[in-house]
């Protein structure tokens, strides 16, 4: 078949700039009048062939804003409004937690995201025994609404949009969220942000579960349901491959497997009579960004592409939105160095900078310390700057998909594409991503992919600089941040003192009511919000549904 003649997608693109982005600017309008170079060449919005078969460009392609979306699901991206910058904070108390975040906020940070210590997030109140020598530590936390109220006081949660990053106790966390606007007068509908709320993964890579499958599954599709009959702004789950790729998977396991547990996700929702367009549109994504710059760049226009697809024709979503994916993205912890720890801010910068020309709807950047401890303020200023230096100097901003067409790109967007199909079809073939997780097909498949990887490092065949390579034998070890040790005392103290003043027989009510619901098959969602009103505490209600539901063991992988 010869090549066709004409200038055919030039016409297409004619097409679109007429009937798809002028409206787009119209309604809203673009950042800056004119977009350009330092030389002072303008940019269009788009780059696109002059010549060529319209149907083949636009079954991979398409343009900015239109189905498969591999280019990007804005019709104007960045030249209508920047990626969120949204840092990732929490440790200590919830005053000393809320104290950053005014910090962050006041350098330019554009929205909040929250790290909960390790017994708020296995649903252990501070001081449960388990909570021990744990609480403060790698987050904020969390035990009553008292503590959310401290941690989000001063914050208008009616123009702030915040990213919970919490699993197995979400639906605790989005109900005390909901109950700190109510707080503030804040409607529930004016309320935006992402709960993660993504279990599997916990199954598969991180650990921090408490229940069992199904009624954990459960828990997640009542959060749908909430969210899609109150909060209309909220994205009810955030769909993480970011926890895959720390454990060690690779770039097309990280795709593969995220967007199975996606599937996953829809399926369990149809399944208890949810309509997918009623959804669909409010499910994110959270993905990793890595070092390898051009493979992370075509990971995320793939996984545009392959969610687009699976939406409309395997669960036959009909609404342009439920074909969406919107992604945040955080830059690679494992990739973080305790050697030569400055070294981080480069790596952190080519990795910020694959994420927005991948097309991130928002974005986190580590801090150079996080190897060795929680991030100092220095630190975090200077990854937030890193962004905005990328966002305000680069000039990455002026035009969409500035990448698309290149013979690299798009060769590796479609292998990247294949080889997470392949996956796909092997996790289907044995029965669903909860099959997999209970053969532990999913878990080898990435410990395979960790482990060739370190002992690619140890052999010396991947250079890491400052570790097996251009190594300083007299580096100093710089400032950490420190954690204050009577921390945890302190926070049990508060929490003693709510539990003795709150009304004890509303809590003991409220425990019962979420019990029976449990026991039955309500949405559980409003009943936990009945709970965190009365300063229910986090480990009681989960108390309460343990009580029900049981607890999670691991399957062992060998």
């Amino acid at each position: 078949m010869g090549k066709p003649s004409g200038r055919v997608v030039e016409e297409q693109l004619k097409l679109w700039q007429d009937e798809v982005l002028a409206p787009t600017i119209e309604k809203h309008p673009e950042r800056k009048e004119r977009f350009e170079t330092a030389s002072g060449i303008e940019l269009p919005c788009v780059y696109a062939p002059s010549d060529g078969s319209w149907e083949e460009y636009e079954a991979k392609l398409g343009f900015p804003g239109q189905y498969p979306y591999t280019r990007g699901i804005q019709p104007t991206m960045y030249r209508g409004r920047l990626w969120t910058m949204r840092q990732y904070a929490g440790f200590g108390s919830a005053r000393e937690t809320n104290e950053r975040f005014r910090y962050l906020l006041s350098r330019g940070q554009t929205g909040l995201s929250v790290a909960f210590d390790l017994p708020t997030q296995m649903g252990y109140d501070s001081d449960h025994a388990m909570a021990y020598g744990e609480v403060g530590k790698t987050g904020v936390p969390i035990d009553t609404l008292n503590d959310v109220e401290v941690l989000l006081e001063g914050i208008p949660l009616d123009k702030v949009s915040t990213s919970m990053t919490i699993n197995a106790t979400a639906a605790i966390l989005l109900s005390l969220y909901v109950a700190v606007g109510e707080k503030q007068g804040v409607k529930a509908e004016q309320l935006r942000g992402t709960l993660q709320n993504d279990i599997l993964k916990e199954y598969i890579a991180r650990g921090t579960y408490i229940y069992p499958p199904e009624p954990s599954m459960r828990l997640i599709t009542d959060t749908f349901r909430f969210c899609s009959e109150h909060l209309p702004q909220w994205n009810s789950i955030s769909v993480s491959g970011y926890h895959i790729r720390e454990a060690g998977s690779t770039a097309a396991q990280e795709l593969a497997f995220t967007l199975a547990n996606g599937i996953t996700y829809v399926q369990a929702a149809l399944e208890v009579g949810l309509d997918v367009d009623a959804f669909a549109s409010r499910i994110s994504f959270f993905f990793n960004v890595h070092n390898d710059f051009l493979e992370e760049v075509a990971k995320f226009r793939a996984a545009r592409r392959l969610w687009a697809r699976i939406m409309r024709e395997r669960f036959g979503a009909k609404r342009p939105a439920s074909w969406l994916l919107r992604f945040h993205t955080q830059t690679g912890g494992s990739t973080l160095t305790a050697q030569q720890p400055e070294n981080n801010i480069v790596r952190v910068t080519v990795q910020c900078l694959a994420a927005v020309l991948g097309g991130t709807q928002s974005l986190h950047t580590n801090s150079m310390d996080e190897a060795l401890s929680l991030p100092t303020e220095k630190a975090a200023t200077i990854a937030l700057r890193t962004q905005q230096v990328v966002a305000h100097e680069s000039g990455v901003d002026g035009t969409v998909d500035p990448l698309g067409g290149s013979y690299c790109i798009e060769a590796l967007t479609d292998e990247l594409e294949r080889r997470a199909e392949e996956y796909i079809e092997k996790i289907d073939a044995a029965g669903g991503v909860l099959k997999a997780i209970e053969a532990g097909y999913i878990q080898s498949e990435i410990q395979e992919s960790a482990f060739r990887w370190q002992r690619a490092v140890e052999e010396e065949r991947t250079l890491v600089v400052g570790v097996n390579e251009y190594v300083d034998e007299d580096e100093v070890a710089p400032e950490t941040h420190k954690v204050d040790p009577e921390g945890e005392r302190r926070q049990v103290e508060a929490l003693k003192k709510i539990k003795a003043e709150r009304d004890n027989d509303a809590v003991a009510r409220a425990r019962g009511s979420l019990k029976k619901a449990a026991q039955g098959a309500d949405n559980l969602v409003p009943h936990i919000l009945d709970s965190v009103r009365v300063y229910t505490s986090l480990g009681e209600i989960s108390d309460t549904l343990r009580e029900v539901f049981g607890t999670h063991r691991e399957t062992i992988v060998i």
